[in-house]
């Protein structure tokens, strides 16, 4: 049959059809999802422990700030929604545990495509990901308290902050997520370079530009829509870009000493 494969479709010497293309990213998917599921079920079980460590930041300001009229306490408006918020950690959670699954069935899904020059890099790429998500993660949560002492200064005075559970904890995963997306940033960069995409001289041409666009996509893609935590990203998202540059420098010296020396044995 079309789709199912062989051991030589497998390994590469003959070209896939597109059933049996359909049927490996079903599967890649399928196993993605199974990853999530089984990193939802991990934060089911711990649930009282990460909502602990989720709202720790709120209660710090409540404390720190008594002026700010507010007890460090979530609240649920409706019967169902506390069972809501505790299926939308869980599946956040999920999704976060599962980084390393989903890079890793997806790098195995387009692995095919590439040549064996370009898999060598598959793996770095997948790990440097995955740490550069947990970083950004990591990012946002350490700037959510200053972010929300800012949000709450500017609701007044006047004012008791009582939040919702399923609004507060739709912030800090859309924060968590925005961070590591934007922390990706330096991994499309290089990738670009290696497949000679772009050239380490056109983007340091253009830095100017390319802080602009940073500086945009995080006042975009910031959930809380505060200047601290735009700045938060926004910095660290134009350090990894001058990174990445330097990367690609270092890549094409290589390259051109690799070629240098080829000649020089060849002749």
């Amino acid at each position: 049959m079309a789709w199912r494969f062989s051991k030589a479709v497998a390994d590469g010497s003959e070209p896939m059809s597109i059933m049996a293309h359909l049927s490996e990213l079903r599967m890649r998917i399928i196993r993605s999802c199974l990853s999530i599921a089984i990193g939802a079920a991990v934060i089911l079980i711990f649930y009282d422990q990460v909502l602990h460590f989720l709202t720790q930041p709120y209660r710090n300001i409540c404390t720190a700030r008594p002026d700010f009229n507010c007890d460090g306490s979530l609240y649920a408006l409706g019967p169902i929604e506390g069972l809501a918020s505790r299926m939308r950690i869980a599946g956040y959670g999920g999704i976060i545990i599962s980084v390393p699954i989903i890079l890793w069935q997806l790098w195995r899904f387009i692995a095919p495509a590439m040549s064996s020059k370009e898999r060598k890099y598959a793996i770095p790429f997948a790990v440097s990901s995955f740490i550069l998500f947990l970083f950004g993660g990591a990012v946002a949560f350490w700037t959510l308290d200053k972010a929300l002492e800012f949000l709450i200064s500017w609701s007044g005075a006047d004012v008791n902050q009582t939040y919702q559970i399923a609004k507060y904890i739709s912030l800090v995963a859309l924060m968590v997520l925005a961070f590591g997306t934007g922390f990706l940033l330096p991994v499309v960069v290089v990738f670009l370079q290696l497949v000679g995409a772009v050239t380490p001289q056109q983007l340091r041409k253009q830095w100017r530009i390319a802080v602009m666009v940073v500086f945009v996509i995080a006042a975009v893609i910031t959930p809380s829509g505060d200047p601290i935590s735009m700045l938060a990203l926004a910095v660290p998202m134009t350090l990894l870009y001058v990174l990445a540059v330097v990367i690609g420098y270092l890549a094409q010296r290589r390259k051109r000493k690799s070629s240098q020396d080829y000649d020089i044995t060849a002749s």
